[in-house]
């Protein structure tokens, strides 16, 4: 008889006993002092536990991820915490430890009910809140509803709300989340106390990942971190996602570019393009080299960068060279060499083309976002930044107009034929060509009839450079454009020649009658300084002094 073998059931491998949780849940706040962003309103919910002010309704208001359901929970745990032993009161410290703030904690108490306004949005919902308040809580000292997505709820739930919210029993407290406050029935709003939980700064949440990183012995480089940061846009959740990502991508024993989770990883990930190939982008782009950018830009586009994610990437480094030609303290968290590059550039650009620079790229970003070729609407906004990049700011686009310049008539490319050619000119009498200094210039303005213009040109003109045809002014006394063009007009009748009128940020020169009553004022000191004058005042006190030699006559 064959012998038989009973193998059984093959062995099963053992179930972990504490599952893997993604890093947003395993570090969600526990206590206020935890809460990351949210001083005021810890300062005032701290304040109001003291003095045993607390409002009977409560509403949460904020971008995602920035802690409102994590505020609520907290606040659950503030008033119905017991302390360790048992016998302490509404805290803003929560002990953790006691029997409720486990419970709440863990999303088990029977006293805290948690419900989503999103998938119980009627008047039966509502009602049951409304039917269930009437009781007293089981255990705890407060029964706490908190209602996440409130603004989710119908019209008519709102209304049968509103009652309850208004005068409720003295054990129940209500505490609602929202994105979206604006959608919250003004009614609802006036009978809460409305936290309003900011964005979280970047340099914040860095920090905060640099923490989250050492507690979960992982290495990541600074950089790395604030790419992250920026990316959250100020949700914690989300940066703490893209974090567990990022660990992820990184493997075990780190990834190709080196240990940890480093920058070059983490641009990778995310499609962010290198900060190096954005500021050799737009280098050529402020160069003016359309086949250089559309190169560059395709070498991105080929590693698998998003067009919009380099669009984005030059928005960030136009306002980064603003901020630098303000003179804003530089970002620690940027590379030296992308602070250097930025700071050539601020002493290089102005202002306008900033500005102009901002506006294009801007309007490319959001061409690219809408486009059904994403790519060819890059090239054409890249292509469009760099023609753009040629032309003149308004300002000085409205000096050209003034001066004559824009729009003069070409000179004839040849001389037209001999049958063709024009009647001969009748001979005039030739205009004098232009003095050589600036008071001259009004002299010879009022020979010639201009006298308004010259008056305008003494009084309100202070000279920062004086090269005939050029005259710059400077912009502390500044002149509107009708008046360069006048004046550009009379100097060109004047002199017979096109002159170029410009505004520049310089002091200048004194103007013409503020140096005539300087020099009048100078001979009047003169004048009482002498030994005959100063006894003739001082035999008659109240006698005035009313000419002089260099007085002005019309003074």
């Amino acid at each position: 008889m064959a012998d038989s073998f009973d193998l059984g059931e093959p062995p099963q491998p053992a179930a972990k006993a504490n599952p893997y949780r993604v890093l947003a849940r395993k570090y969600r706040p526990q206590t206020f002092s935890e809460l990351i962003g949210q001083d005021a309103m810890v300062t005032t919910l701290g304040n109001a536990i003291k003095r045993d002010r607390l409002a009977h309704a409560f509403l949460m208001t904020g971008v995602r991820g920035v802690g409102k359901t994590s505020t609520a929970r907290l606040i659950a745990k503030a008033l119905n915490c017991i302390g360790p032993d048992g016998k302490g009161g509404p805290t803003i410290d929560p002990c953790g430890v006691c029997e409720p703030c486990r419970a709440i904690a863990e999303g088990r108490h029977i006293d805290v009910i948690e419900m989503d306004a999103a998938s119980h949005t009627g008047v039966d919902d509502v009602r049951e809140i409304i039917d269930a308040a009437r009781y007293a809580a089981v255990s705890a000292r407060y029964k706490i509803y908190i209602v996440d997505e409130v603004h989710m709820l119908s019209k008519n739930a709102f209304n049968a709300l509103l009652k309850t919210l208004e005068e409720p029993p003295a054990h129940v407290k209500f505490l609602f989340a929202t994105t979206e406050v604006n959608k919250v029935p003004i009614t609802v709003l006036s009978r809460c106390q409305r936290f309003d939980l900011r964005r979280i700064s970047a340099d914040q949440l860095a920090a905060h990942f640099a923490f989250v990183c050492r507690q979960e012995g992982v290495e990541a480089e600074p950089e790395a971190l604030m790419l992250i940061a920026r990316a959250a846009e100020g949700s914690a959740r989300d940066g703490l996602s893209i974090l567990d990502q990022g660990i992820a991508h990184a493997g075990l024993e780190g990834g190709p570019e080196g240990p940890g989770v480093t920058a070059a990883a983490v641009r990778q990930m995310l499609g962010l393009s290198d900060r190096g190939a954005v500021r050799d982008l737009l280098g050529l782009v402020l160069a003016g080299d359309a086949a250089g950018a559309l190169a560059s830009l395709r070498r991105q586009y080929d590693y698998g960068v998003d067009p919009q994610s380099v669009l984005r990437s030059m928005l960030e480094s136009v306002h980064g060279i603003t901020l630098a030609k303000v003179g804003t303290a530089d970002d620690p968290a940027q590379p030296v060499e992308e602070r250097n590059a930025r700071a050539e550039w601020a002493e290089k650009l102005s202002f306008p083309a900033l500005h102009r620079l901002w506006q294009l790229f801007l309007k490319g970003h959001d061409e690219v976002a809408k486009a059904a070729l994403p790519i060819e609407a890059a090239e054409m906004a890249l292509l469009r930044a760099i023609h753009a990049s040629t032309l003149p700011d308004p300002g000085e686009l409205a000096r050209q107009i003034a001066s004559g310049k824009l729009g003069a008539p070409a000179a004839p490319a040849a001389a037209p034929p001999a049958a063709l050619a024009a009647p001969v000119a009748p001979v005039v009498a030739e205009r004098p060509g232009a003095p050589a200094d600036f008071p001259g210039l009004v002299a010879l303005l009022e020979d010639n009839g201009h006298f308004a213009v010259a008056a305008q040109l003494s009084h309100g003109a202070r000279i920062v450079r004086y090269e005939a045809p050029e005259l710059i002014l400077s912009g502390s006394r500044p002149m509107s454009a009708d008046t360069l063009r006048d004046v550009a007009e009379a100097l060109k009748k004047a002199t017979g020649q096109v002159w170029k009128i410009a505004l520049e940020d310089a002091p200048g020169a004194p103007t013409l009658r503020e140096k005539a009553k300087a020099d009048e004022e100078a001979s009047r000191q003169a004048i009482l300084a002498t030994p005959l004058v100063k006894a003739a005042f001082a035999a008659f006190p109240e006698a005035e002094l009313e000419a002089w030699p260099g007085k002005r006559s019309n003074a």
